[in-house]
């Protein structure tokens, strides 16, 4: 991450910092304090226990960091999504406290009700107040910082676009330095070539520069330790711009050990605080989950039991986190129990299903007992759905990047399936697809992405038809 700390331009990122973390706490927690208000609720302790707790909630579910400055309907649409999904998760968190502790019949439910309904408008307005005075401040040229890029490729090019199109970066491209001749740069760039790379550390020098980003190839990497050597004499901040942008990129990001900096190329997008989001909204959806359809439960185990000899649960062997095989359970929709080196996919009229388990299949209810492999940490709701054993020896052979799936706990639903990659996969090229759309997932996650998938599963799994 570049680092916003320069000199001269402290004061406003520590307060766009600040701003960003606390509002939604400030927010959350002043609503909380009008609903009591307005219904005359007492301020006794159990109140003050929730005044606490929801304020240490909102500041970990609403960093703030990907809002947008744009207030345009699509950046509307995405920041106030992002935001009704936060807040959604942090009342499930305070709903399971209430029934854990049973203490929920001490609050007001009207109040509380209120408080629900009312905290996210009110939310999703001060994020967007909070945005338009951060990109004022950022916009302001006392605040905007002078950027020059060495190097006028397309990394460059890129770079430049991504700068300009980001005005909450509060930053301003004067233009390019490169050795190559013009006949070989773009010219219809929006930026100037300012001149080659010997003329760099004077330009930075003579116009006060305060950032220089060094777009260069790795190959010419004694090109870079030159420049990089001359640049030193200067007071301008200095970024490498690496093109491994030429690898298929997975949470690439940057940490350190002891000091030595390291790049990730391949990761899991579930670290830190992600990962514990992650992990919370996982136990908080297959709690109430299992807690609103459990009758259901019942009733279908019953009439698995009722209509066909065997057990009610079938347990198969599949992949999970990193490749390690986990037991993940179903209801039995079938007249066996296939979990051998070779296991044939559920096809069009299989004989092998049985009446209840037609139906089971159609309405994907055979997978409600998967929310309690996510209890118990095998699975996530959301993630690339797990294949069977032996289809994943089958495949990983004959698809790139197969296995990366597994950098995250499988899911009983996921980007793929919602894409219309559900079911049978008859061919390599349609398993290919779905691995695809498993490893964009885990460039993309967020917990709106999360949220807007559920969402679509709920809206297709009645009028699928490749679940059979």
């Amino acid at each position: 991450m570049v680092n916003t700390s320069h000199a001269k331009h402290e004061f406003p990122y520590v307060v766009l910092v600040v701003l960003r973390r606390v509002s939604a706490a400030v927010v959350a927690i002043t609503a909380l304090c009008i609903t009591m208000w307005a219904y005359d609720v007492n301020w006794g302790e159990p109140y003050q226990a929730l005044f606490i707790i929801a304020a240490l909630l909102a500041l970990m579910l609403f960093p703030g960091r990907n809002a947008s400055t744009d207030i345009l309907p699509p950046r509307f649409w995405s920041i106030s999504l992002s935001i009704v999904s936060r807040w959604f998760l942090l009342v499930g968190i305070l709903l399971l406290l209430g029934y854990a502790t049973k203490t929920s019949s001490i609050f007001s439910r009207r109040a509380l009700f209120t408080w629900f309904i009312v905290a996210p408008p009110l939310l999703v307005l001060a994020q967007l107040l909070v945005e338009v005075l951060i990109s004022r401040m950022l916009m302001s040229a006392g605040n905007r910082r002078r950027v020059v890029i060495a190097g006028a490729g397309d990394l460059g090019h890129q770079l430049a676009s991504k700068i300009q199109s980001t005005p909450m970066l509060g930053m301003e491209v004067d233009g390019f330095f490169d050795d190559r001749g013009m006949e070989r740069l773009e010219n219809d760039s929006a930026f100037p070539v300012l001149g080659n790379l010997r003329q760099l550390p004077d330009y930075v020098r003579e116009h006060s520069t305060d950032l220089i980003f060094v777009v260069l190839p790795i190959r010419n990497i004694q090109r870079v330790t030159e420049l990089l050597a001359q640049l030193h004499d200067t007071t301008a901040s200095i970024y490498f711009v690496p093109d491994v942008f030429v690898f298929d990129l997975i949470q690439c990001r940057t940490s350190d050990i002891d000091g030595l900096p390291i790049v990730a190329l391949c990761e899991t997008p579930f670290q830190g605080t992600e990962g514990a989001i992650k992990a919370l909204s996982d136990y908080t959806i297959a709690s109430i989950v299992l807690l609103l359809t459990s009758p259901i439960l019942i009733a279908i185990a019953l009439a698995i039991k009722l209509t066909s000899p065997g057990s009610v649960i079938f347990k198969q062997r599949r992949y999970g986190l990193d490749g390690h095989e986990i037991i993940v359970y179903k209801f039995r929709s079938m007249t066996v129990s296939e979990d051998s080196d070779h296991v044939k996919q559920a096809t069009r009229d299989d004989e092998r299903v049985t009446k209840v388990g037609a139906f089971l299949r159609k309405t994907s209810l055979d997978e409600l007992p998967q929310f309690i492999n996510v209890l118990q940490g095998r699975m996530s709701v959301v993630g690339p759905r797990p294949h069977a054993v032996a289809h994943n020896e089958e495949y990983r052979p004959l698809i790139k990047g197969y296995m990366i799936r597994h950098k995250v706990n499988p899911g009983i639903t996921g980007l793929a399936q919602v894409m219309g990659y559900r079911g049978e996969t008859r061919t390599v090229e349609a398993m290919r697809k779905r691995v695809e759309y498993d490893l964009e997932y885990l460039r993309n996650w967020s917990l709106t992405l999360d949220l807007r998938i559920i969402v679509k599963t709920i809206g297709i799994v009645w009028n699928d038809k490749t679940a059979y």
